[in-house]
């Protein structure tokens, strides 16, 4: 038989392999994980841990591949594209399901249609903080002042639309706080100048202005999470102090492109369970500030929904835009 024709042959019968079967054979080579930020940062760190995770359960490397560009856009618009098969996947945040596809006119991916959820992995609070020349010591003292002083009181973002600034929008509108966006290049800035009490609060994750906090360069009000943290034991949530039910942390998900067979879903949450279960894979999270929050496949996909509900609703509240 000729060369050409077996392969044809060869090719044809594989097409005809059940899925099933397929999966129980996933996977029979590395897996690439795209990551949309640089190397570093909090989503680099999670992406890279869950990726060796992963890998010993799976017997095959997990190869995080960062894709920085567009608050995420880019690596999911190449995820979007790939073949479902489960060697493509995408550490996906609240930026790119979330606030993005209201954030840009166009960002090249439809967040719910165009992906497979495979599961929620973990979340990092915001936290408010002021520099301790503001004279309040709880949010309600906050409101209050801005308030009684309005045009006066100014919150720092890394970034029009940045999680940070997006956060501060739903507060102003939950509360009633008069406060203006303060837009810098980069969260490092920004913090700075709130450190430096040129700019009077903002939200910032609890990685960067833990050790500020801890060294009275900054001062806790509140944090976005559901529950207390272990870091600030004594600083109460948002949704305790003056928003019920308010919650907006950064998150951190796993997803395929969309129509990936169940059973590679399956064995990809399987495996991701695996990863965030190992102790000291836990403890470089945590260490970290990350909250382990592990979700399956059907519930992430609902949670999704309801992140691009809230952040598109502080998008338009906002009135941002992203080119």
């Amino acid at each position: 038989m000729p060369d050409v024709s077996r392969r044809t042959l060869l090719a044809a019968s594989g097409a005809l392999v059940p899925v099933a079967a397929r999966a129980q054979v996933f996977p029979d080579r590395p897996v690439r994980m795209l990551v949309g930020f640089p190397p570093g940062g909090v989503t680099d760190i999670v992406g890279r841990v869950v990726a060796e995770g992963m890998s010993r359960s799976l017997g095959q490397p997990v190869v995080v591949e960062n894709r920085p560009g567009a608050a995420g856009n880019i690596a999911s618009q190449a995820v979007a594209r790939a073949a479902p098969d489960g060697y493509t996947l995408l550490l996906t945040t609240n930026a790119s399901h979330g606030a993005n596809p209201a954030l840009y006119a166009n960002p090249g991916y439809d967040a719910v249609r165009d992906f497979s959820p495979i599961a929620l992995l973990a979340t990092v609070t915001n936290v408010l903080v002021v520099h301790p020349s503001v004279p309040v010591r709880t949010v309600q003292e906050l409101v209050a002042l801005s308030r009684a002083q309005p045009g006066t009181m100014n919150f720092a973002s890394a970034s029009t639309g940045a999680a940070g600034h997006l956060v501060g929008e739903m507060f102003k509108s939950r509360t009633g706080a008069d406060i203006t966006h303060v837009p810098y290049r980069g969260a490092a800035p920004a913090q700075a100048d709130v450190t430096a009490g040129r700019v009077q609060m903002m939200f910032g994750t609890l990685q960067t202005v833990l050790e500020p906090v801890r060294t009275g360069q900054l001062r806790a009000l509140a944090v976005t999470s559901r529950e207390r943290i272990p870091e600030m034991p004594d600083v109460p949530t948002l949704a305790e102090a003056v928003i019920p039910g308010f919650s907006a942390d950064a998150w951190f998900a796993l997803m395929g492109p969309a129509r990936m067979p169940e059973p590679i879903v399956g064995r990809l949450y399987d495996a991701v369970r695996a990863a965030l279960s190992d102790a000291t894979l836990k403890e470089r999270l945590t260490s970290q500030g990350v909250v382990i929050d592990v979700a399956g496949p059907a519930e992430l996909g609902r949670f999704v929904e309801a992140e691009l509900t809230k952040w598109g609703e502080a998008v338009r509240v906002s009135g941002a835009k992203a080119d």
